[in-house]
């Protein structure tokens, strides 16, 4: 590790670069390492690489679709950071999790379980305790969207861009885009046949990695591009320090006690296993047409599906159910469900091992049919995926531990149908129509209080609840813009979106240990509320309004106003609890819906040597969905709050022509994200009412709420920024060598969305870097790259600890251990490629 002096000077160093750089749109080039046919190759509508890079030095342009049109980044009037293909291969940018750790306001959670992720955007991100909520920071794959959580499982590898959007982006890719996009474009066949073949070795995990691409014409209409990816983890990134226990059973037919050893999951975490797949056809009969379907599939597999949880912080600097020291080090203590447990238990592994195991598939199909004056564009797509998991679901395990096993599938199948003028005159317009169709299918099986009952079958024994729940949702949107060049400087565009959905939704709890029924409500319940169905429909207009001016061709001044809108839904892992008098509002949510302002100016100065872009924006969130435990009566519920967001971005990138390869960029962001309304929000576990926790709900007469207005969202820090720079050059007879440095820096922020203070992260600096030599036609070439080499250990979200705190709304309450989403430790892998 750093000592605290180098750390100092770090920090120093880097706050000091950021007062003389500039966030709206780092647009990351294309360098030498982009093949020379993808840049020969003309761009398609959906799939266009970064345009050709120029000579002698200078800034290389990046093409983009964020309004589903080829226009430069820097001509676009959105918030958007671009990425290119080679900055993807040269900083192993292969998951949303990487992406966002080189990417300001911009933040990853792993969790667990519920939704498996929360995905924050300028403070505004979705809990992820819950399976039913759709991400507010939406991700769209070939121009399909995944609003699941489980999207985080997806390793991204052989892209041709990355492009992320921020703020809400309504219009051209749809509903639950509230907060923004990461839109992720695959690679397309080379015109030139050619094959990439890449073996790395990340030292800290011991992952071994191994990637072939094939790519080439098979006849002149008709393309083809094979990749596919393996890895496997002989280690781990975080250690897991737990020791054996003996968890002891009650039988509650006969009140014998049957002492079971939980043994330690594997110490090293997460030992992942992944296999990826893809394979595009490109087809172009004419010089009008393109058809590209593209098929993948993914196979990914951990030791444990909280790995990354981490007693970061707690009360007295000790777990409270465990004993084990806390702190904020990449360590945990978990252990496997007890074998003579798990042997019988539904969806275990019969050794009790921890896991989560996910399986996707999809199919996607473009056509582009361009006709005179109109380009016809439908997309149709079909996906399929299924996690499966056992969880220590105290996530410190102990005598009293609870653990849990799930299975969950879901799949969906859309087609979107859109035209798009392109007339000389000045006006254009784009007309469309989305048809979505989505199931989710879910079970859940829990151990908990220490139970069993003899009289039950095998599988059910040691439940202690379970769960079955599924949802259909159809969604049918019809969208358009109007586009006015009122003069050949001044654009002015408007258009809409309407969407109507319903989502069908049935939960039950078919099955609960006798000794738990005045927990769990029962299928059979007498007072009729054990079987939940849910039919909702929604429906919603959103608007936005878009001026730009360009009073010549390196300057763009932009404005907009802009609306969207994100489904409600149902929590098909929550809990109905034989406490809570309405069980369909605790599972059950509203829409949440975004309005507001954004303004901006894009510039490229000093002869195309020079970008500086600066942007503004104001957004107001209404019914912004946030789910918690609600521990008096045993359930999980989505409440709703009012929230704002504003803040400043600026960015630059500087490419002198002077020195050929150099590149130097950087980015400096103020956001401000608060609750403007959240009267009743609830407690946090052991809050006392002189820290806030003083309101009664009349059902209770207890002290169980806190007003939150003015208190800062989860995930919310107020500056970040971003520094770095790269340089590739030409050495001795045919060699090349080159290298590159970025520094990500977040201040301090609240991980809790309730306010929890013990939750605060610390503001911290991560550093990645990279040193790359080989051949000057980039036939081979060997790579050493590093991430977070400053090995700082922070937390993106955070939930109270389970079964821990207590005497919440009372004068002697006490604070919860707090369990942190952790992030990667300092990586450095070694790289090496070959295209022949």
């Amino acid at each position: 590790m750093l000592s605290n002096r180098r750390l100092r000077v770090a920090h120093l160093l880097t706050g000091g670069a950021l007062l003389v750089t500039a966030g709206v749109a780092q647009a990351q080039s294309t360098d030498a390492a982009t093949p020379p046919a993808a840049q020969a190759a003309p761009p398609a509508p959906e799939t266009a690489a970064v345009a050709a890079e120029q000579d002698g030095g200078g800034l290389q342009d990046i093409i983009v679709t964020a309004r589903k049109r080829l226009e430069s980044v820097q001509d676009v009037p959105v918030s958007v950071t671009a990425i290119s293909a080679a900055t993807v291969r040269q900083q192993d940018l292969t998951s949303l999790e990487k992406i966002a750790a080189r990417t300001p306001n911009f933040s990853v959670g792993r969790a667990s379980n519920g939704s498996g992720a929360q995905l924050t955007m300028r403070g505004i991100g979705s809990s992820s305790t819950s399976i039913g909520i759709e991400q507010s920071v939406a991700t769209v794959v070939d121009g399909v969207y995944y609003g699941q959580g489980r999207i985080i499982n997806e390793g991204f590898f052989d892209l041709a861009r990355i492009e992320i959007l921020k703020g809400p982006q309504a219009l051209f890719f749809g509903k639950n885009a509230t907060a923004g996009v990461i839109s992720l474009t695959t690679a397309d066949p080379t015109d030139q046949f050619e094959v990439l073949a890449t073996g790395r070795y990340e030292i800290k995990s011991e992952q071994v990695q191994a990637e072939l691409i094939g790519s080439g014409p098979l006849t002149d209409t008709l393309g083809v591009r094979v990749a596919v990816r393996g890895s496997k983890m002989f280690g781990g990134y975080y250690r897991n320090e737990a020791v054996p226990f003996n968890f002891v059973t009650t039988d509650i037919a006969t009140g014998r006690q049957t002492t079971h050893v939980a043994e330690p999951s594997p110490r090293e975490a997460p030992g992942e296993k992944e296999l990826l797949g893809r394979i595009t056809l490109k087809w172009e009969p004419t010089s009008d047409i393109t058809n590209t379907l593209k098929a993948s599939g993914s196979y990914n597999k951990v030791n444990n599906n909280s790995w990354n949880y981490v007693a970061f912080n707690c009360p007295t600097g000790r777990s409270q159910l465990t004993g084990y020291q806390c702190g904020d080090e990449f360590v945990t203590h978990q252990n496997k469900i007890p074998a003579s447990i798990a042997a019988s238990f539904p969806f275990a592994k019969e050794d009790g091992s921890l896991y989560n195991r996910y399986k996707s598939w999809a199919v996607t199909n473009n056509l582009v049919w361009q006709l005179e004056g109109v380009t016809l564009t439908n997309v149709t797509n079909y996906n399929w995926n299924n996690n499966r998991w056992a969880c220590a679901c105290d996530f410190q395990s102990g005598p009293a531990s609870n653990w849990a096993t799930e299975n969950s599938t879901f799949h969906a199948f859309s087609n979107e149908l859109r035209a798009q003028t392109n007339f000389d005159g000045p006006i254009n317009l784009l007309a469309g129509a989305l048809y979505q169709k989505t199931k989710r299918k879910f079970s859940q099986f829990i151990i908990l209080g220490n139970v069993e009952d003899s009289r039950q079958s095998a599988a059910n024994r040691y439940v202690g609840t379970s769960k079955t729940s599924f949802t259909d949702g159809e969604t049918i949107a019809g969208f358009g813009q109007v586009v006015w060049k009122v003069v050949p400087t001044m654009e002015v565009a408007g258009g809409v979106r309407y969407t109507h959905e319903t989502k069908d939704s049935f939960f039950t709890q078919p099955y609960n240990n006798a000794a738990l029924t005045a927990i769990f409500r029962p299928s059979n319940s007498a007072d009729g509320l054990g079987i939940i169905n849910a039919d909702q429909t929604f429906d919603d207009w959103s608007p936005e309004a878009t001026i730009s001016w360009k009073p010549n061709g390196d300057i763009l001044v932009y404005g907009a106003y802009k609306t969207n809108y994100k489904s409600g839904g149902f929590s098909n892992g929550g809990i109905n609890s034989a406490f809570s008098p309405n069980p369909f509002d605790d599972l059950t949510f509203g829409p949440e819906k975004a309005r507001g302002f954004e303004a901006g100016i894009k510039t490229t100065l000093l002869d195309n040597q020079l970008r500086f872009n600066v942007g503004a924006y104001t957004y107001k969130y209404s019914n912004l969905q946030v789910d918690f435990f609600n521990s008096p009566i045993f359930a999980f519920q989505t409440l709703t709050a009012d929230a704002r967001t504003k803040g400043v971005e600026v960015d630059f990138e500087y490419a002198p022509r002077a020195l050929d390869g150099f590149n130097l960029h950087g980015s400096i962001n103020y956001n401000r994200a608060r609750y403007t309304s959240f009267p009743v929000a609830p407690c946090y576990a052991g809050q006392t009412p002189a820290e806030g926790c003083n309101l009664a709900l009349a059902a209770t007469g207890n002290f169980t709420r806190q007003d939150l207005g003015g208190a800062a969202l989860s995930v919310a820090p107020e500056w970040t920024g971003t520094l770095g720079a790269s340089y590739d050059t030409i050495v001795g007879d045919g060699f090349k060598i080159g290298g590159s440095v970025d520094a990500r820096y977040s201040d301090s922020y609240i991980a809790s969305a309730f306010d929890q203070p013990d939750s605060r992260q610390g503001s911290y600096v991560n550093l990645d870097a990279s040193i790359r030599f080989g051949a000057e036609d980039d036939r081979w070439q060997l790579a050493v790259i590093g991430k977070n080499l400053t090995n700082r250990f922070y937390v993106t979200g955070v939930v109270d600890g389970p079964s821990t705190g207590g005497g919440t709304g009372t004068p002697a309450g006490l604070h919860a251990d707090q369990l942190g989403f952790g992030t990667l430790p300092r990586t450095v892998m070694v790289q090496v490629s070959t295209r022949f």
